[in-house]
């Protein structure tokens, strides 16, 4: 697991109006072979050829049902057909996907050659992958929304060579059964002894961690417990703090809020998205939000990827 690699491709940054810089909102995340999409706003399959990236997805996790975060799903489900795809691929979302995903089937008024699947996601419910799972959470914006957490499983802990041979285990096989959790027994006769993991393992180390809040006002405080140390926590920042009001209105947080909640989750990194086409670029939101939050902060332009490494190999 711990050779799998993590990227986060940003398909689409903007908010509810795309503008000739950037696409409405599509974040793609692929862990090693695994590629899945959290929102699908229009445009993204060819944001997705741009990125060079293909139509391989694996899931889709929808995070609510305003048009700007799911139309895409029409023009790719198609394209994936027109590319032989035979794969069954499931929808993930709030209430209503059951709905949405028998509208996409009519809709498709062509010989699909897969599956759709819906799968209906709650607050609390989570989907369980090779080596990792997606965990849905609660936000606030006005309609049934959830955001995700990507989450990886805890890994090993460093294997103490030293100690190892110190204990008289010779190099080679042996120490892959310990580092795999196996107990080993050396010597001859009386004087066979036994090793366990734990007398040459260190404490489990945790996995890598993405959280993706959608469109929402600001929820830290109720995630608090589950969103926690999150490598990347990618946040909407729809306004900057002049437009405080107009958030609160419309169910949006503004980059303040966003790096307010980076600094209470105590994230490795902050990215700002769903920026609003009021503005030129996001130089102001990410000065807002590090008057919040000392760690990194950006405001990915569309195609932007970003590698999350582990913590402990900074």
């Amino acid at each position: 697991m711990s050779g799998e690699t993590l990227h986060v491709y940003f398909l689409g940054t903007a908010g509810a109006l795309p503008t000739p810089q950037r696409n409405p909102p599509c974040i793609m995340i692929r862990r090693g072979s695994d590629t899945l999409l959290f929102d699908c706003g229009e445009g993204a399959q060819q944001q997705m050829m741009r990125s060079r990236c293909g139509f391989l997805v694996n899931a889709v996790f929808i995070s609510h049902w305003h048009a700007d975060h799911f139309l895409g799903l029409f023009g790719l489900v198609q394209t994936m057909s027109f590319n032989g795809r035979t794969e069954s691929l499931t929808i993930y979302g709030p209430e209503w996907v059951h709905e949405f995903v028998a509208v996409l089937r009519q809709v498709a008024r062509f010989n699909l050659k897969f599956s759709l699947e819906a799968v209906e996601l709650a607050p609390g419910s989570w989907v369980r992958f090779d080596g990792y799972t997606i965990t849905a959470f609660a936000v606030k914006h006005g309609l049934p929304s959830l955001g995700y957490i990507l989450e990886e499983d805890s890994r090993p802990g460093r294997f103490n060579r030293e100690q190892a041979i110190a204990l008289g285990v010779p190099p080679g096989p042996l120490f892959g059964r310990l580092q795999r959790g196996e107990s080993i027994r050396i010597g001859t006769g009386d004087d066979i002894r036994e090793i366990l993991p734990g007398q040459v393992m260190g404490v489990s180390r945790p996995g890598r961690k993405i959280v993706y809040t959608g469109d929402t006002r600001a929820v830290h405080m109720q995630i608090r417990e589950i969103a926690h140390d999150a490598d990347l926590l990618i946040h909407d920042a729809t306004y900057d703090e002049s437009e405080s009001e107009r958030g609160a209105e419309f169910f949006h947080a503004t980059a303040a809020q966003a790096g307010e909640a980076a600094a209470v989750l105590n994230a490795r990194t902050l990215a700002l998205v769903h920026t609003s086409s009021r503005y030129p670029d996001a130089q102001v939101h990410v000065s807002d939000a590090k008057k919040k939050f000392s760690g990194p902060v950006i405001a990915p332009n569309d195609l932007d990827v970003v590698e999350i490494t582990f913590r402990d190999e900074i």
